[in-house]
C-alpha cells in the first residue's frame, strides 16, 4: 500500500463516520428530557478519557517528531492552557450545566453495551496494537470528521462551523451561549491537530503497516456506528432517509 492509497483508504474510514440520526439531533427532534443519554455516553466512551488515549500513543512511539505533536495535543487536552486554560473534559460538562442537567450523572456513567463495545475498541487500538494505530485512531477518527479531505484538498469542502448563535443546543434546548466554551476552543485548535494528526500519519507511518492501520479503523467505525445507533434509540429515535448533517 503506497502512501496515495493509504490516504484514500483513510479517508474513505472517515468520510463514512455519518450517522442517520445525527440530522434529528441537530434539528431538536431529541426530547429534551432523553437528550442526557447522548451526552452522557459521549463523555464516558471517549472525552473523560481522551488525554489517556492520547497518552497511550505517546508513550508507544519512537518518533521524536510525532511525540512532539501527540505531547502538544495531550497537553492541551489535559490542561487547556494553549486555549482557554482548562481542560477539554471538564468544558464538555459545560454543556449538560447550562443545560440544566444532573452533573452527578456524569461522575456515574453506565455505558450501553454498544457504547461498552466502542470503547472496548478504542482501548485495544490504543493498548497493543502499537503507536500507529493509536495514533491514527485518537488523532484522525476521535478528534476527525467526515470532512477530512477539505483538511488535505483546498478544493474539498471543510467542516462547517455556523454562527455559535445557530448551535443546536442554542437554537432548540436553550443552550446559553456562554455554554459553548468547548465549541470555541475547538474551532481555535483544531486547525492545527487537523494538520498535525494527517502529518504524524501519512509521513511516519511505516509502508508495513498501513494496512493493519487500516483495518483498525475498520473496526473502530463500526462500532462505532454500532453505538451511536443504541445512542439514538435510546433517545427514540429510529433510521430514516433522512439525510445527515456534520456534528
Amino acid at each position: 500500500m503506497n502512501r496515495d492509497e493509504f490516504r484514500e483508504a483513510l479517508l474513505g474510514v472517515m468520510e463514512r463516520k455519518v450517522h442517520w440520526a445525527w440530522s434529528a439531533f441537530t434539528r431538536g427532534e431529541v426530547a429534551a428530557d432523553r437528550l442526557h443519554v447522548h451526552l452522557e455516553q459521549e463523555y464516558g466512551t471517549y472525552v473523560r478519557d481522551f488525554a489517556v488515549l492520547l497518552g497511550r500513543a505517546y508513550v508507544q512511539c519512537p518518533i521524536d517528531e510525532v511525540r512532539r505533536d501527540l505531547a502538544e495535543n495531550l497537553y492541551e487536552e489535559e490542561t487547556g492552557r494553549l486555549s482557554r486554560g482548562r481542560p477539554h473534559a471538564e468544558l464538555f460538562l459545560e454543556y449538560p450545566r447550562g443545560l440544566g442537567m444532573d452533573l452527578a450523572r456524569f461522575g456515574r456513567v453506565e455505558l450501553l453495551p454498544a457504547a461498552a463495545a466502542y470503547r472496548a475498541a478504542l482501548d485495544d487500538t490504543t493498548t497493543d496494537a502499537g503507536w500507529e494505530l493509536a495514533t491514527a485512531v485518537t488523532t484522525i477518527f476521535v478528534e476527525g470528521t467526515r470532512y477530512e479531505r477539505g483538511e488535505l484538498d483546498p478544493g474539498a469542502p471543510r467542516r462547517p462551523e455556523p454562527p455559535l448563535e445557530q448551535h443546536p443546543l442554542v437554537v432548540h434546548y436553550g443552550l446559553p451561549l456562554s455554554s459553548l466554551a468547548l465549541t470555541k476552543v475547538h474551532r481555535m485548535v483544531e486547525g492545527d491537530h487537523r494538520a498535525a494528526a494527517w502529518r504524524m500519519v501519512l509521513d511516519h507511518v511505516p509502508d508495513a503497516r498501513r494496512p493493519a492501520v487500516v483495518d483498525g479503523m475498520e473496526i473502530v467505525l463500526a462500532r462505532w456506528l454500532a453505538y451511536r445507533d443504541a445512542v439514538a434509540r435510546a433517545c427514540g429515535l429510529e433510521p430514516s432517509a433522512a439525510p445527515t448533517t456534520d456534528e
